[in-house]
């Protein structure tokens, strides 16, 4: 694997983490468009991958059937896991520091983006 695919990879995971952290949405609303347009993922692949970080008993089970049929990338499930932990902290962090109304906002307006960027296929 390339440095700059660790470090896209890194990025993914502090991004997510942070995000998570900041305003309590599930990781997949960053890792999967990231994993796609990023690092040129199948969208199975990048869902697979991003349960699989996420790979408490609750998703397992969802990770290992897209494994199956759409082998995961461990090594990038490994690197975004790690750096998840970290953004999650970060996140949350900021997301204390910040008036409530502020924190509501940033997630609306990160949930618009990815509707749009899903519906537009852009």
């Amino acid at each position: 694997m390339s440095a700059t695919a660790v470090g896209l990879l890194l990025l993914i995971g502090l991004l997510a983490g942070m995000l998570s952290g900041f305003v309590g949405v599930g990781g997949g609303i960053i890792m999967v468009p990231a994993l796609v347009w990023l690092m040129g993922y199948g969208q199975h692949q990048a869902q697979g991958t991003s349960l699989a970080v996420l790979v408490l008993p609750v998703v397992a089970i969802a990770a290992w059937n897209y494994h199956r049929q759409h082998p995961l990338d461990l090594r990038a499930v490994g690197l975004i896991a790690g750096a998840f932990v970290l953004g999650g902290y970060l996140g949350s962090r900021m997301a204390l520091s910040l008036p409530a109304d502020a924190v509501k906002r940033v997630f609306g307006l990160v949930m618009l983006v990815a509707a749009l960027k899903l519906i537009l296929g852009k």
